[in-house]
């Protein structure tokens, strides 16, 4: 089955680390990366470069800035083939971010065909 990772984090929360914790985390995403779960992924441009996008009574109103203004921003979300969710939050658990303040929200995706 699939699932998504999805990566929550304060707004400058790597700016708290030191540099070796910076490129140990960078180590890790590198090798999630390259584990065979991995399908696809990518990491976010800050919220400030959103734009939101609705449809009203026939008008599309747009807003600059991601949709919720929240402490925690979405800052990037990858995609993994694993056998249950049991395997999906084992995978989640090794992502840098979930033990750095922020959080790995894990979803499955509803098969398209």
């Amino acid at each position: 089955m699939q699932y998504a990772l999805m990566f929550y984090a304060d707004r400058g929360h790597e700016a708290e680390l030191s540099e070796s914790e910076q490129a140990a985390a960078q180590v890790e995403y590198e090798a999630l990366r390259d584990d065979r779960r991995f399908l696809t992924g990518a990491q976010l441009q800050p919220p400030e470069t959103a734009t939101t996008v609705r449809v009203a009574a026939g008008r599309t109103l747009l807003t600059d800035g991601p949709f919720a203004d929240t402490k925690e921003v979405l800052g990037g979300i990858c995609i993994i083939e694993a056998a249950n969710l049991d395997e999906a939050i084992a995978l989640a658990e090794s992502v840098p971010v979930a033990r750095h303040g922020g959080v790995v929200e894990v979803r499955p995706l509803v098969a398209l065909r």
